[in-house]
């Protein structure tokens, strides 16, 4: 185990690690905010303590995004699941053209399925084939002619595929499922039209999502959406039309604090991730075989780094040994079997060194 409060390393794909200065920082204010006199778990909703909480961390995440005037970020609750229905609920019911989908994994697929209850869906690509182990080209993605929107999972956590550069997608708004990469790297929020991400991976505690939209793209809701699903309600009500979950934005807060105080920012962050998958990327590349990454190199992520070893077998007593060895959660999903590290922001570089090091040894005492 990890010497340091008996804390092992966690590669969940979520709830995921998180930072120690944020749970420090946590622990330290739990009984009692400073100068408020009561725990952040007790305070209300519209009390003066919340505002400040969720205008800093309103302009930490604009800050750290560069997020301008043109889009409105908003906090809803219901994970990124709701959001497959929310955006084609707001951006596409009532549209006569269809949205385009580009389905690189498992999440980009349910996203589909969803739209398809609201409009038309055209998939534009669909790498189904080779069970969704790399990203299309643009020559490859057909988009129809002009799509209400385009939608792309920017990371796939349970295949391993990321993004690491914007589709060209003409005039379209660009929708991004960013759940699993959010804040791990800069992205430029000007060419997208919506992004939405929850942030129990990178960005914080499960409960809540943030959605940054393209201020024009809100003309598109229409009167007929469930008030609690229409993006205006929470624009308007300045994210609490309803109790929002507050310590989950707290937490977020916080973890763009440590992201700008001490990570180098987005940047800085981004540099920091890529570093991190390297180590085990070069793992599998020099095994000669014995590990198998999922993802092809040109798209693999570097958030979560799935493989296979030789045999099930191997791969039960690799899992037994690294729990044993307080490297905890690697089993890989069911759909891809193997081993899957997930490695967000808040993994150290120990963690992963840990993890390489048991990589290395395994191999030798096969």
């Amino acid at each position: 185990m990890h010497a340091m409060m008996d804390r092992v390393f966690n590669f969940s794909p979520g709830p995921a690690v998180l930072p120690l200065q944020v749970l420090e920082q946590a622990r330290d204010e739990m009984l009692s905010l400073p100068s408020v006199g009561m725990s952040v778990l007790e305070i209300s909703h519209r009390s003066p303590a919340f505002d400040t909480i969720l205008e800093e961390t309103l302009q930490r995440l604009r800050g750290l995004l560069g997020i301008g005037d043109s889009h409105e970020i908003v906090f809803v609750q219901g994970g990124a699941s709701l959001q497959f229905s929310m955006v084609p609920m707001n951006l596409l019911r009532g549209q006569a053209a269809a949205a385009d989908y580009i389905i690189t994994g498992t999440w980009g697929a349910t996203g589909a399925k969803e739209a398809r209850r609201e409009g038309k869906v055209h998939v534009a690509w669909d790498g189904a084939a080779t069970n969704h182990d790399r990203l299309p080209s643009d020559r490859e993605a057909f988009l129809s002619d002009t799509p209400a929107y385009v939608h792309i999972t920017s990371n796939e956590t349970i295949q391993g595929v990321q993004w690491k550069h914007d589709p060209d997608v003409g005039p379209a708004p660009l929708v991004c499922d960013c759940s699993s990469d959010f804040l791990s790297r800069p992205i430029d929020v000007s060419r997208y039209g919506l992004v939405y991400a929850c942030a129990q991976k990178n960005a914080g505690v499960a409960g809540v999502t943030a959605v940054i939209i393209r201020k024009d793209l809100l003309e598109r809701s229409r009167d007929d959406l469930p008030t609690m699903l229409d993006y205006r309600t929470f624009v308007k009500n300045g994210s609490r039309p309803n109790t929002p979950p507050v310590f989950a934005i707290y937490i977020l807060g916080l973890v763009c604090r440590w992201i700008a105080d001490h990570m180098g920012g987005l940047a800085g962050m981004a540099r920091h991730n890529a570093a991190k998958a390297k180590l085990l990327y070069d793992v599998l590349d020099h095994s000669g075989g014995f590990y198998t990454g999922h993802a092809r190199p040109e798209c693999r992520s570097d958030m979560n780094v799935t493989f296979r070893l030789p045999d099930e077998a191997a791969e039960k007593a690799f899992l037994s040994g690294a729990t044993k060895s307080g490297l905890m959660d690697l089993k890989g999903h069911r759909s891809v079997g193997g081993i899957r590290a997930s490695i967000y922001n808040a993994m150290p570089v120990a963690g992963v060194e840990a993890l390489r090091d048991f990589m290395i040894d395994f191999q030798r005492q096969d």
